[in-house]
């Protein structure tokens, strides 16, 4: 028979691209949703296929239960989250309570379905959980590049949540014997990135001004460094985790950054444009404590999983440039994605 997973977040970039990798593998995959009438749910039925749905809410415990028993998930992947890190400041208490307290009540629904208690440890098979933490852990590094070992120090509400999220999975795993593990996950981007993250902020903004639809694109800290890979090869990660022989977590990045700089400098040379003739600094955009600097160290994954990334930066940014010119010049526009920033 073939598995079945269960995914929250399965209307988010990453989710969707879980969700096709996990179809490829033969999964039955099924997604967490809220509401009766999601309107994502449709959008991702026609990019992806054959998913099935069930409702559930991380703010709700007995919602996660009742879609654990009736899933009867193999495994559990956790990508729901307010991902938006800007938000985080706007929405602090809503990030801790649905990116961190939904761990611990999506871990308590699978222990509660499992029968697991603190005086049994599970026998044989069990739910398998992945749940996706992120490099804004990190936060103002004390050591580059950043590795399993790491100390955090988040620098957001949102990592904040995620570092909380983390140790409770690591909590979980080590107190219940609980096939636990957590994904350290470095910025991971594609086509189906929300609008309003920077990557596809520029490579919409690319795409408007190269089409006559806007002249200027205004962004905030150039300098920040980050480590982009493409969503598409952390979803094959997350699989390997859960089909090691053993619960470990893992930093999934590919050792290499670029700055923001970088980044808009080569999205505008793919359409044939100059950056500095559109750009404008915008202060508005700078985060109340910036992350300047984050590098992964994934000698780990690619040792004990077999992980590569795939898609190498310029390959990632030429492929989103191209895919908003596209969307944009046709009779498609971006509210017609499949995905949503909102998708816990």
């Amino acid at each position: 028979m073939s598995r079945r997973a269960l995914i929250t977040g399965i209307t988010g970039q990453d989710g969707s691209y879980l969700a096709e990798h996990l179809l490829e593998q033969g999964y039955e995959v099924w997604g967490l949703v809220r509401g009766q009438a999601n309107p994502h749910v449709s959008r991702l039925r026609k990019h992806i296929g054959d998913v099935q749905i069930t409702t559930g809410d991380l703010l709700d415990q007995g919602s996660l239960i009742s879609a654990v028993e009736r899933v009867r998930p193999d495994e559990v992947y956790n990508l729901g989250a307010i991902s938006y890190v800007p938000m985080s400041w706007q929405q602090a208490e809503l990030t801790a309570e649905v990116t961190g307290m939904g761990v611990l009540r999506m871990l308590e629904a699978i222990r509660v379905v499992s029968g697991v208690s603190s005086s049994r440890t599970p026998d044989g098979e069990q739910i398998r959980f992945y749940q996706a933490s992120s490099s804004e852990m990190f936060g103002m590094v004390r050591e580059t590049p950043q590795n399993e070992r790491t100390p955090f120090h988040p620098r957001s509400p949102y990592g904040v949540a995620k570092t909380y999220g983390h140790y409770i999975t690591q909590n979980y795993r080590e107190s219940y014997g609980m096939f636990a593990v957590s994904g350290i996950l470095f910025n991971h981007e594609s086509p189906r990135r929300g609008a309003e993250f920077v990557t596809r902020k520029v490579s919409l903004g690319v795409a408007r001004i190269k089409l006559g639809l806007a002249t200027e694109l205004r962004l905030g800290n150039l300098e920040a460094r980050r480590d982009w890979g493409f969503a598409g090869d952390y979803a094959r990660a997350m699989r390997m985790m859960l089909a090691h022989d053993t619960p470990e977590d893992y930093v999934i990045g590919t050792g290499q950054t670029q700055s923001v700089r970088d980044l808009v400098e080569f999205a505008f040379r793919t359409a044939g444009l100059d950056w500095r003739e559109h750009v404008v600094l915008d202060a508005r955009f700078t985060r109340p404590a910036e992350v300047d600097l984050l590098c992964a160290d994934p000698k780990k994954a690619r040792e004990q999983l077999g992980w590569e990334p795939a898609v190498g930066f310029e390959e990632l940014v030429t492929m989103m440039v191209e895919s908003d010119l596209r969307l944009l010049g046709g009779s498609s526009r971006p509210d017609d994605e499949p995905v949503s920033p909102d998708h816990w």
